[in-house]
């Protein structure tokens, strides 16, 4: 990599990534974690749940430029830049009414470099980071004043056809990645993945919100157009629920193995069929109070694992999100711009309803998120490890980082040991972090595994045996992949 013609390298700052980062500053227990991931971290990539685009690897195009690849599909990123008052109109993300943005991505790239310093310390830096230097072979920081270095290098290297989605699925050695479609998705990517005899493996995962949720946006109409889609009338709660059956379906026959339900708590009720006839018929209308809101929502868990039992979809629950808590930026930009709130959690009396009728069924695997950590070992370990139904979701979101990670290990694993987990999920739409965050994944279960066999509390074979387990094998088992 040749610096521009206005920069010398003795004033550049070298981009090395330590070989230990993340270890121990402790000698023995350091060389304990070498040991441990030295085992794992060449085992294939499973990503059993996510956001990347599924038609990324059906068309496997070039991606356009490293702003589009990079900044504008990443809320990691541009909200860390916007709460430092960097506008999203200049980072080019696209405005509801078609007004003006940024339509450079030269200029979106300059304006990122020379906030980049914004995220020091964070799991972002950790990311881009690895990404800069394994992925496109930079040497040297990312500053404002090496912002078009970088820029010229990764816009050369996306004409390469190495590195079109397809090639960097091969060498991310990525087993099997899971997309997640909504209910009314027709699934055209995913049908032409599978017909273009591509060996990848991208599968989808069902995501009914847009139809569970009475008070989304446009609930009233997507129920039409499930309806049409589904080729079903859902005038009547049987109806819709042979709705969801045929959609399920669908989905399985382009690789599902999973649902998935963002819901705002976890909340589930079991409702007399004469009772979800009259709320389905009140929710319908597209007037329904809070109330009858989330008392739909609940209701829909209970049926949806009902129906994992039937189809043996494995079933997961992310609540406890405000999402778009900026009403401004909601009504500017839509949703997923940044300004998703963690809420607390609940979940005993919750999931009660729901685990009453299937918590002892083994044919049901509901897994559990949170991004109230004082759920961790307050209620979701001991629910996960008591129900054979029920396991526990890895760090997640805003938890998705070193100190989230091992904060998990600590408060789970001592009620509901490590099999009642999940292993990792990358839940990302950031295609180029995934190899990233399954390292930093892989690196702190052994930084704990370590810990524990420093400690005498796990033998080192043991050691072992978990950390494959936690960096490949749960993943695969739990999601059925």
């Amino acid at each position: 990599m040749r610096p521009p013609k206005n920069l010398h390298p003795q004033n550049l700052h070298p981009l090395r990534l330590h070989p230990d980062r993340l270890f121990p500053a402790e000698p023995s227990q350091r060389a304990l974690a070498r040991r441990l991931y030295d085992e794992v971290k060449d085992l294939p990539i499973i990503s059993p749940h996510g956001h990347t685009d599924p038609q990324w690897f059906a068309d496997n195009a070039p991606f356009s430029d490293p702003a589009a690849l990079l900044i504008q599909p990443d809320h990691y990123v541009f909200r860390m830049l916007y709460s430092q008052g960097v506008r999203l109109e200049d980072l080019g993300i696209p405005a509801l009414d078609g007004s003006t943005v940024e339509n450079d991505p030269r200029k979106v790239w300059r304006r990122f470099a020379e906030h980049y310093h914004l995220f020091r310390g964070t799991p972002s830096r950790m990311w881009l980071d690895w990404v800069f230097a394994e992925v496109f072979g930079l040497e040297v920081r990312l500053e404002a004043a090496t912002a078009d270095l970088y820029y010229d290098r990764i816009d050369m290297l996306l004409r390469d056809p190495a590195f079109r989605p397809r090639a960097l699925f091969e060498r991310f050695k990525i087993e099997v990645i899971a997309t997640t479609e909504g209910p009314l998705d027709d699934l055209r990517h995913h049908k032409a993945i599978r017909d273009s005899g591509w060996a990848g493996r991208v599968v989808t995962a069902y995501r009914p919100d847009a139809v569970t949720d009475p008070e989304g946006v446009g609930f009233v109409d997507n129920l039409r157009a499930f309806a049409e889609i589904a080729d079903e009338d859902v005038g009547d709660w049987r109806g819709y629920l042979r709705a969801h059956e045929k959609r399920r379906d669908a989905f399985r026959e382009m690789g599902a193995t999973s649902s998935d339900h963002g819901h705002l708590r976890a909340t589930t009720a079991d409702l007399s069929i004469v009772d979800c006839e009259a709320l389905y018929a009140q929710v319908r209308t597209g007037k329904t109070s809070a109330a009858e809101a989330d008392l739909f929502r609940a209701q829909v868990l209970t049926e949806m694992a009902r129906m994992s039992i039937d189809d043996g979809l494995v079933m997961q629950l992310h609540p406890g999100v405000y999402r778009s808590h900026n009403p401004s930026l909601l009504a500017r930009f839509g949703a997923n711009m940044g300004a998703d709130i963690p809420l607390p959690g609940e979940f005993v009396h919750g999931l009660r309803p729901l685990l009453d009728r299937f918590g002892n069924d083994p044919r049901l695997t509901l897994i559990l998120f949170t991004l109230d950590e004082t759920t961790y070992a307050r209620e979701l370990a001991p629910l996960a490890g008591h129900y054979p139904a029920l396991k526990i979701g890895p760090a997640w979101w805003f938890n998705d980082s070193p100190e989230g990670m091992r904060r998990f290990r600590e408060q789970v694993t001592e009620t509901a040991g490590f099999y009642n987990t999940v292993g990792f999920n990358d839940d990302t739409r950031a295609f180029l972090s995934i190899p990233a965050r399954h390292d930093v994944a892989r690196r702190m279960d052994c930084v704990w595994l370590a810990q524990l066999v420093a400690e005498h509390r796990l033998p080192e074979d043991e050691a072992h045996e978990v950390a494959r387990a936690l960096a490949y094998d749960l993943a695969k088992s739990a999601y059925k992949l």
